[in-house]
């Protein structure tokens, strides 16, 4: 069973989302907050496995409480209204697990939260990639690789470049002609050695470090 925490300002918005993923028979609403200061103090006091946190919320935002809970054991996944708000990439970097539309159909809220409560994939990489890359644009890149990454093994670098590009377990594996589960050994032990969360701290780490460079 899933446990899920619904952290958004709107009554109305958390009624919806919270009666959408308690329907389901693998996902428990375990809480709900109206801001963020609410939504951590809850967060650390229910232990759920995911926190559906709207970005933009009065007093304590999304991008704070997302922040404060970034070494708590909890996934966090960001609602925002627009896809390349500049809050979604300082959540991100914040510890954020992933981010969704708020406009996204309910199909895809489902799935994201099952995503993002495993660990196993980057949600939506394609706008994720675009997001990153947009605002790296805007930042110096290392000029020379840090020697955080000289932990990693040639293959494990390889997949990091290919999961920094926005590809899937599945696609990886058929570029380098791997069985995809060596992809998922290979991913889990770059996060490992490099002390990262999950997918979504990999591909800024990424970008950030200069192993890979905006086009």
């Amino acid at each position: 069973m899933i446990k899920v925490l619904v952290a958004d300002d709107q009554e109305m918005v958390r009624e919806g989302f919270s009666a959408l993923l308690d329907a389901q028979p693998d996902i428990e609403v375990v809480g709900s907050a109206g801001d963020g200061a609410e939504a951590v103090a809850l967060a650390r006091r229910l232990a759920p496995d995911v926190v559906l946190m709207d970005i933009r919320m009065p007093g304590t935002d999304g991008l704070t409480a997302t922040r404060l809970l970034a070494d708590d054991p909890v996934r966090v996944l960001v609602l925002t209204t627009f896809d390349l708000d500049d809050y979604v990439y300082e959540a991100l970097r914040a510890g954020a697990s992933g981010f969704l539309l708020k406009h996204a159909p309910a199909g895809d809220l489902l799935a994201a939260v099952r995503v993002v409560a495993r660990g196993e994939a980057l949600l939506a990489p394609s706008v994720t990639k675009r997001l990153i890359e947009d605002f790296v644009r805007s930042r110096p890149v290392r000029a020379v690789r840090p020697a955080a990454l000289d932990v990693l093994t040639e293959r494990e670098t390889e997949v990091l470049r290919l999961v920094a590009q926005g590809l899937s377990n599945g696609e990886i594996a058929g570029h380098l002609v791997l069985a995809e589960q060596t992809v998922k050994t290979h991913v889990s032990r770059v996060l490992t050695k490099l002390g990262l969360r999950d997918r979504a701290q990999a591909v800024i780490a990424a970008y950030e470090s200069g192993l890979v460079v905006p086009r």
